[in-house]
């Protein structure tokens, strides 16, 4: 018989193989270098958890448990089913269950601020995550020599600077050894972790989820305190969701089940062992607990695996304002691809100066990782429970099951994610301010620019006229000049006439011979098929409405689109094609329609938005810029 596989199968294994590795270095930093601060904030004076054996082991139980409740079941089994079309994240789960409410505006309005707050806690989270883990890595120095200490500081900070300063190189160049050096710490985690269960085998009783139980049943009052420490081993479980898109659900399933949670669950009881023999060990568990030989090598490893975590948060900030530029949340910004295969490698300068500025803060104010935990998690298990309140509507709504059905995957883990979020809302004044202040300064933002550019959209509709009653005057008018070229007027609403048109009548007294008006619209779904980017409609009088399709994921480029209207009888010559576009100057009126200080804050961000040749990729020896003031 003939076992062969099928052509179209065969591939699959080594492309698997090799996306489970590309998975590890990017998805998998962040919650793979939780080992390095949980266990010791656990049992933190402030917690109220005292170490003995019992405790021990029922902390050791909770975090277990934890990890199988909300990484595994959650997300492994759960949220990583609700892909938009493949791709992954708050936005693009936003964007899923915003498409389930499009009969109810209002419903649709609430999810889509919903989803905007949560993307803005994980902005808090992208300043945090490299923040924490790399002094935490670096503070394994004071172990190595004592002498070292008032140098953590100032060498994570050079960690950090150095870390930032290579965003504009990209990824591409470092990212092939991202799998293999995680792969190796993941792989010490483990060895680390049976050798000194080995010499404490007791520990492996936190298997048993009963003693998860009696250690949070034993906290009273204070069980608030303990689980918002325990939330520090959670903290990148988001990141198995947001890096969908990029590698598939099968890969980071594949590597969460058969390497990341066996190697953080050794660890941990690792930890603990270490604890139940010498208590004295918690001034740091983690490095504690290797050999004093390999003190340095953990150092240097944990150091790459931190900066790896870091990348990872950070690729992810500039991603999720990608999507936010495309949702219409903030202005435009200059991105910059880094790499010319891979559509998902983007730099975004502006965010990437703003996130070191917040990261050099938050580790000049906190001054250690034992400070900075008590301001970590409350954005993440923000973030948590808003996916899964998300989910609620997709699970519901566009897959249509019973609503006995989606209460049942979804109650039991909002109750979970608001038991995380109460618990880590108890260190507000502790630190945990500093990710709420960045996330309510950012959704101050977006709220500014969303309600700013509607109310500009309808005082232009209010002043234009339809484009196709332009057109019927023009019929009778023969004494028009006409050039012989084209002319792509950008249009943000379909219907009328561009700005730009009728300036370029009013000053230079000449209509082209062809006239394409051109509307781009970004989709609610990552990607757009070719077949599905352009439509064609000719007007007449030499005039063609053009709209354009981009999903929230794309980066627009209307020459390569333009191109496509070929097929639909509409073939333009680059040579001969000019693009003329409006740029609004906003001018108060004396009864404006927002306060003057969300007014101003507008109007400061649309002098400062990126410019729309560089964002839509039109050349620039192409393009004609004419302005117009509007009273807003």
């Amino acid at each position: 018989m003939d076992t062969a596989l099928p052509a179209a199968a065969q591939p699959r294994h080594p492309r698997t193989a090799a996306l489970t590795l590309a998975a590890l270095g990017v998805v998998f930093g962040d919650i793979g270098t939780s080992p390095l601060y949980t266990v010791k904030q656990i049992f933190a004076p402030e917690t109220g958890v005292p170490l003995d054996a019992a405790t021990i082991v029922g902390a050791v139980s909770v975090v277990f448990w934890a990890l199988m409740l909300v990484v595994t079941l959650k997300y492994v089994v759960l949220i990583l089913r609700a892909g938009n079309h493949g791709e992954g994240g708050i936005m693009a789960l936003l964007a899923l269950a915003s498409q389930t409410a499009a009969g109810r505006p209002r419903l649709r309005s609430r999810l889509l601020w919903l989803g905007a707050f949560g993307a803005c806690l994980f902005y808090g989270d992208s300043v945090l995550t490299p923040a924490i883990s790399v002094m935490s890595a670096v503070e394994g120095l004071e172990l190595v020599a004592p002498s070292l200490t008032p140098w953590v500081l100032p060498l994570s900070l050079a960690v950090l600077v150095g870390l930032f300063v290579a965003q504009s190189r990209g990824t591409a160049a470092v990212g092939r050894w991202f799998g293999p050096v995680i792969v190796a710490w993941f792989l010490a985690l483990g060895v680390v972790g049976v050798f000194q269960v080995a010499q404490a085998p007791q520990v492996l009783q936190a298997l048993d989820p009963r003693h998860a139980w009696h250690f949070l049943a034993a906290r009273g009052a204070g069980v608030f305190l303990a689980v918002g420490a325990v939330v520090l081993a959670l903290t990148g479980a988001e990141a198995l969701y947001a890096d969908m898109g990029h590698f598939g659900r099968r890969p980071i399933r594949l590597a969460w089940s058969f390497l990341v949670l066996p190697a953080l669950a050794l660890n941990y009881a690792g930890q603990g062992a270490l604890l139940l023999r010498d208590p004295a060990a918690l001034q740091n568990p983690f490095y504690l607990s290797f050999p004093p030989a390999l003190l340095l090598p953990a150092v240097v490893l944990a150091t790459a695996a931190t900066i790896i975590a870091s990348q990872a948060v950070i690729s992810g900030a500039f991603s999720l304002t990608q999507q936010a530029i495309q949702l219409g949340f903030l202005p435009r910004l200059r991105i910059i691809h880094t790499s010319v295969r891979e559509r998902g490698q983007i730099y975004v300068p502006a965010v990437n100066w703003l996130l070191l500025l917040a990261v050099a803060l938050a580790c000049v104010g906190f001054g250690s990782s034992s400070a900075m935990a008590s301001a970590y998690g409350i954005a993440v298990t923000g973030t948590m429970l808003i996916t899964t309140v998300l989910t609620w509507f997709v699970v519901r709504r566009a897959w249509g099951y019973p609503w006995w059905v989606a209460a049942g995957a979804t109650a039991f883990f909002v109750a979970l994610d608001t038991l995380l979020f109460v618990s880590c809302s108890l260190k507000v004044l502790e630190g945990g301010w500093f990710p709420l202040a960045l996330a309510a300064a950012l959704l101050v933002v977006m709220t500014a620019w969303k309600r700013g550019r509607e109310l500009l959209g309808e005082t232009l509709r209010a002043d234009q006229m339809p484009l196709r009653d332009f057109v019927a005057g023009l019929a009778a008018d023969a004494a028009l000049v006409r050039v012989d070229r084209t002319a792509v007027f950008l249009s943000a609403a379909r219907g009328p006439v561009p700005l730009a048109l009728l300036h370029n009548m009013k000053h230079n007294l000449v209509l082209h011979q062809r006239n394409v008006v051109v509307t781009v619209r970004f989709q609610e779904e990552p990607t757009v098929a070719p077949s599905q980017r352009a439509r064609v409609e000719e007007i007449g009088e030499g005039f063609w409405q053009v709209d354009l399709a981009f999903g929230f994921a794309e980066q627009p480029d209307i020459p390569a689109a333009l191109a496509l209207c070929a097929a639909q009888g509409l073939a333009l010559d680059p040579f001969a094609t000019s693009f003329f576009l409006s740029r609004e100057t906003i001018v108060p009126r004396p009864r404006a329609a927002m306060a003057r200080w969300r007014q101003n804050l507008f109007e400061t961000l649309s002098r400062n938005a990126g410019r729309a040749v560089d964002y839509f990729g039109i050349p620039y020896n192409g393009v004609i810029e004419l302005g117009t003031r509007v009273q807003l």
